[in-house]
């Protein structure tokens, strides 16, 4: 390709997307640049702190959890207090928690305050997910969901090499600079990121029309949504082996912090690289094969790191599994959205998040377990099979699914039966007709900040 082809890519890439989404853009990169404790936990309690795979596992499995009690109630915030203060108070929280975590010493306090900063941490995804869907126009959200997870990987390539080298001096500085990161993330949102939960006038209108408010029990009713939940949760656990297994099975095999720290960057480089050109390769492709694609290097990505004895063959089964992160992240948010009425956006998010959120609570306990009872070697044919497992899954529940007009409808019928018709309205308006700017009307407007 030219030079003026790859501009005009560039440019065709970014362009059409409201300034609202480049602040909490910029606000998820800074976060991301501090990225620290969910990274290199694993090898500050093992080869730092001395204690076993297991313990680490127990550790980070708390973390989850805590991820697993706040995604709910996390979602509910998002939707009744509102996007821009729920995301405020997580990040808050997320910095003063990850300080106080470096300081403790004691095995009990280490796990109690590793518990707290996974709630304070995971609070503010179903807001950030809801705000992008509230200011996105429909048929943009896949490239706008892609750009995101771009500047995940962006700060975490930068972060990931660059804290491996702060932990063979001080894991105090990188506990500390995450602390820093995050309070900036936060200031970012209190400047620049307006709140863009539907306005009084929109949730009055509603009020006379009969629609009922979206519950938690209609997310529970709605079968092809917690199917995609569920799902979902297979493909998370697979991927947070490259943040629990891996370090754990790479210390054991005698590398340091910053060897697994320059493989692991491997991972953020690549979708740094590629998240943009393979998005626009993918986004008018079939999401159901892309689905079933993804599922499956996955798992074998992870599984052939049973066969690594370098850093070099380590960063390669990285590649492998790489891609089918590029792939799998944009198009199972769109998916997401897509199934969820624009007026329960936050408790919707919140239990997709909760199916990460649980995955970092078993994939510890998993590891750890599989580790010093068989080897790791069986982790990497477990996650094989899982891959396999998630594909064949994709392929059943979604062969009947239907294209956007369709998925509107069967949404909409989902929200009727469960909600009332209010929110089969809804959900045909916000999420149904995504395929043209049609539906932009139907969104909420974002608010001015106050």
């Amino acid at each position: 390709m030219s030079v003026a082809g790859l501009r005009r890519a560039a440019h065709e890439s970014v362009s059409g997307l409201p300034r609202e989404f480049w602040w909490l853009w910029t606000s998820t990169l800074v976060n991301r640049l501090g990225g620290f404790v969910a990274t290199f936990m694993a090898l500050y309690l093992t080869l730092d702190r001395g204690y076993s795979a297991s313990y680490a596992g127990l550790v980070a499995a708390l973390h989850g959890l805590g991820g697993v009690v706040s995604s709910l109630g996390a979602g509910v915030m998002t939707d009744r207090l509102g996007r821009r203060p729920t995301m405020l108070i997580a990040q808050s929280s997320t910095a003063a928690s990850v300080a106080v975590l470096g300081f403790m010493v004691h095995p009990v306090a280490i796990a109690a305050v590793a518990f707290v900063v996974g709630m304070a941490s995971n609070a503010s995804r179903p807001a950030v997910q809801a705000m992008m869907a509230d200011i996105v126009r429909p048929e943009d959200r896949v490239r706008a969901f892609s750009l995101n997870y771009w500047a995940i990987n962006l700060g975490f390539a930068v972060s990931s090499a660059g804290a491996g080298f702060v932990a063979e001096y001080s894991y105090l500085a990188g506990f500390l600079g995450e602390a820093a990161m995050t309070l900036g993330c936060a200031l970012v949102v209190f400047l620049k990121v307006p709140e863009s939960r539907p306005g009084k006038a929109a949730l009055s209108e509603r009020a006379v029309d009969g629609a009922d408010e979206v519950r938690l029990s209609t997310v529970l009713r709605d079968g092809r949504f917690m199917s995609v939940v569920g799902l979902s949760f297979v493909i998370a656990l697979i991927f947070q082996q490259g943040y629990v297994g891996l370090p754990v099975a790479m210390g054991a095999d005698g590398f340091s912090s910053s060897d697994f720290g320059t493989a692991v960057a491997v991972n953020g480089v690549l979708i740094v690289a590629l998240q943009i050109p393979v998005t626009r390769f993918i986004q008018h492709r079939d999401p159901r094969r892309l689905l079933i694609v993804s599922s499956l290097l996955a798992g074998y990505g992870f599984g052939l790191t049973a066969f690594a004895g370098s850093v070099a063959v380590y960063a390669l089964t990285i590649c492998v599994w790489t891609v089918a992160e590029i792939v799998n992240s944009p198009i199972q948010s769109s998916l997401v959205v897509r199934l969820s009425p624009a007026r329960g956006r936050g408790r919707y998010q919140g239990m997709y998040t909760m199916s990460w959120s649980a995955a970092a609570l078993v994939a510890p306990l998993m590891s750890g377990a599989v580790i010093d009872r068989f080897g790791a070697q069986w982790l990497w044919g477990a996650c094989a099979v899982l891959g396999t497992g998630a594909a064949l899954g994709y392929w059943l529940l979604m062969r009947n699914l239907p294209g956007e007009e369709g998925a509107g409808s069967r949404v909409a019928e989902s929200g009727s039966s469960s909600a009332g018709s209010g929110v089969g309205r809804e959900a045909s308006s916000g999420t149904g007709r995504e395929a043209g700017p049609g539906t932009v009307g139907a969104e909420p407007s974002v608010e001015p900040m106050g």
